[in-house]
């Protein structure tokens, strides 16, 4: 069975995985749930030059040092840009892509771009939303319990990575075994980036009805998706 390793997006770290992993596991895959650098328990790191590209470097190291071959690389949101990244530095051992409720970025853009956050509060290492704004509206789809204990470990996102273009000079000019799904209630990336991301990858398109966080409110659904390709 080929590895499959999940990346998450902003303002998270490898535990919104948690349920998915699981149910991963349980079929009998391979599974990691790297945490970005800077990213959760790993704020600690916090310093200048924390980039998409550097995070996607790490993984690739990952990727190399694992030995990891034909993997599967899941990305949800801002890791969408650190899973394209991760592709082009590691097509070798990279088998199939997944774009859940994620961005795809082409060379030279920036996130901004694609989706607005009129509410970030920007420190000189970190951006992301205030707590309030992340109860009230980024995570106001949860059920009370797991929202509460999802903030409890939300965490501000590397700036760099968050308002620099990212730099993908080969991977759209590549072939790659993708798939993309949608989340139908996530304004945010919009449909018509996800569809422009499947269009151009040739990518199977899959839905849910659910939020911008599937792994979350829909894991067994999520997990179902990863496995069908």
């Amino acid at each position: 069975m080929a590895p499959i390793v999940l990346i998450h997006g902003a303002y998270q770290g490898g535990w919104i995985w948690n349920q998915v992993a699981a149910r991963l596991r349980a079929a009998g895959h391979l599974v990691l749930t790297p945490t970005l650098d800077g990213c959760a328990e790993r704020q600690g790191q916090l310093r200048p030059g924390i980039t998409t590209e550097s995070q996607a470097e790490e993984l690739a190291g990952l990727l190399f040092n694992h030995d990891l071959r034909d993997a599967v690389l899941v990305g949800t949101s801002t890791g969408g840009m650190v899973l394209a990244r991760v592709a082009e530095q590691a097509r070798d051992r990279v088998g199939r892509l997944v774009f859940a409720d994620a961005l795809a970025l082409r060379d030279g853009e920036r996130l901004s771009d694609i989706v607005q956050r009129p509410t970030a509060v920007n420190t000189a290492l970190t951006s992301g939303p205030s707590r309030q704004d992340a109860e009230t509206r980024l995570f106001a789809e949860l059920e009370p319990a797991r929202r509460d204990w999802v903030l409890a470990r939300y965490t501000q996102h590397p700036i760099a990575a968050m308002e620099a273009p990212v730099r993908l000079p080969q991977f759209w000019q590549q072939r790659w075994q993708a798939s993309v799904i949608w989340c139908r209630q996530s304004a945010n990336p919009p449909e018509v980036h996800q569809r422009r991301t499947a269009a151009a990858l040739g990518a199977a398109w899959h839905e849910l009805d659910t939020g911008h966080y599937p792994m979350l409110t829909r894991p067994e659904d999520l997990a179902r998706l990863i496995l069908a390709g």
